[in-house]
């Protein structure tokens, strides 16, 4: 059918490289999002964001921190039905077994790759999904714990941010990624001569 300004998009892209697999989901809306899109997708940003900035101790299973990434849509009522991601192949499976969020995936360790993927779908409405594909790394902290470095470097739709329902650490975890778009992205367009891309990069990056 016939997309129009008016309504949300979700796109779901991807693609396979020597050097890696990329699957990243963005929502977007050109026009003017109800207060239910807005707070339906801020939601699940923060849900995103809260998985990707926890830390947590070695050999924890995924299930066990899956419930980070649906707190916020808890706390109104609101869930999706899907898996909160997946291990990532290199040059392999783009849904690699057995890393992920289920009861039955392994405990987590430095160096897996796994998306993280909340999502709100309203049948027949409009659905959100928000997925980056994250590193497990070493976290800086005394004892053996871990966290998320995530390596999807596309911004986000401000459109769709109600920035009252975010805490001043997602919001600086917002901004720190951000930074790290323009720094790792912003040369790559200029060297490209792609100028219309990085004005956009610029303005959606904003702090």
């Amino acid at each position: 059918r016939t997309l129009s300004a008016g309504e949300m998009y979700l796109f779901d892209t991807g693609g396979q490289y020597l050097d890696g697999t990329t699957d990243i989901t963005r929502t977007v809306h050109w026009g003017e999002p109800t207060p239910l899109q807005k707070e339906a997708y801020t939601r699940v940003l923060m849900g995103n964001i809260d998985l990707s900035r926890l830390v947590f101790p070695s050999n924890t299973a995924g299930g066990t921190v899956e419930s980070f990434a649906r707190r916020a849509l808890w706390d109104v009522g609101l869930n999706y039905g899907h898996g909160t991601g997946h291990g990532i192949g290199n040059f392999l499976s783009v849904h690699e077994w057995p890393v992920g969020f289920q009861s039955n995936n392994v405990p987590l360790e430095a160096g897996m790759f796994t998306s993280i993927e909340p999502g709100y779908y309203r049948d027949g409405e409009f659905g959100i999904r928000i997925e980056d594909v994250a590193l497990v790394v070493e976290a800086q902290t005394d004892e053996p714990f871990l966290t998320f470095e995530v390596v999807s470097l596309v911004p986000y739709d401000r459109n769709l941010i109600d920035l009252s329902l975010l805490s001043p650490e997602q919001i600086r975890y917002l901004n720190s990624y951000y930074e790290r778009i323009r720094a790792h992205v912003g040369p790559e367009l200029r060297r490209q001569r792609l100028e219309e891309a990085h004005e956009w990069l610029q303005e959606s990056t904003r702090p």
